[in-house]
């Protein structure tokens, strides 16, 4: 029976208090948190606060579906894709020369055990350039290039590329550096030039990732560009944002319904594309 007993499976989880002091810390913790940004949920289930929640979304019904509206809800959700496509594309044009020139797996100097000042500050400023473009977010870019170049398209593409570009630039990086250094320090040694020793050493064993990284950012590309019509951005944020401000629920409506079938459209698209790719 003592034997039994013994090899018998414990009744209480051994690190069950360690895990409520972790608990109980991170709620001490979140709760400074919640005060600052005055957080309470309670107020959405008052009287008044259901009502109003109850006629705003009685608006919504029926949804807008007449030919002449489709057809505007169509064009727009084409525009918002080639938004988010044309600004991928331009960031992929900005990260890809910062990544090959601030990352340390390609420098020269440093094979021989410690990099030259001026390539280590190079790197360093590049790098400081990624952080500022991706700090700015790409809302705050769109309401910039809106006064530059006016409203439409062109603001959301040149928003997207440069906070992309940051984004891209800093993850392109971090891949690199994490791959195995062999290979591109052996082409380097032998007189191979930087492209060479990318192209040969470091991008044949982080394509998949870089490639997967690239798609999921596309994805992400397209809900941006929603958000980035209501500043005048062009798309199908745009005119959503014009059917709210003329209290036309049943456009308002209609449109979520086809930005969430292009959401989930670019995540089947992104899904299958890294499954290929993988």
């Amino acid at each position: 029976m003592s034997a039994a007993a013994h090899l018998a499976p414990p009744q209480r989880d051994p690190a069950w208090t360690r895990r409520v002091f972790w608990a109980g810390a991170a709620l001490v913790l979140l709760w400074p948190l919640l005060v600052a940004t005055e957080f309470k949920p309670w107020t959405l289930f008052e009287a008044r606060n259901l009502k109003i929640t109850g006629q705003f979304l009685a608006s919504f019904v029926p949804p807008a579906h007449s030919a002449e509206f489709m057809a505007m809800v169509a064009r727009e959700a084409w525009r918002t894709v080639a938004i988010a496509t044309a600004g991928m594309t331009l960031a992929l044009v900005v990260a890809i020369p910062l990544t090959l020139l601030s990352t340390h797996a390609l420098s020269i100097s440093a094979l021989s055990g410690r990099m030259a000042r001026g390539p280590f500050w190079l790197r360093q400023l590049l790098r400081w350039l990624l952080i500022v473009l991706r700090s700015v977010p790409e809302l705050v870019w769109a309401l910039v290039f809106v006064r530059v170049v006016g409203l439409g398209p062109t603001a959301g593409v040149l928003a997207i590329a440069l906070t992309y570009g940051g984004m891209l630039g800093k993850v392109y990086g971090e891949i690199l550096e994490s791959g195995e250094a062999q290979p591109t320090e052996t082409l380097l040694r032998n007189g191979s030039s930087r492209l060479q020793a990318f192209f040969y050493g470091l991008l044949p064993q982080n394509a998949a990732e870089l490639s997967s990284y690239t798609v999921y950012r596309w994805e992400c590309a397209i809900r941006s560009s929603v958000v980035l019509g209501f500043v005048g951005a062009g798309g199908l944020g745009q005119q959503l944002d014009n059917s709210m401000k003329m209290f036309n629920g049943g456009e308002v409506l209609t449109m979520l319904a086809v930005f969430v079938l292009l959401v989930a459209l670019a995540d089947r698209v992104s899904a299958g594309l890294r499954r290929a790719l993988g």
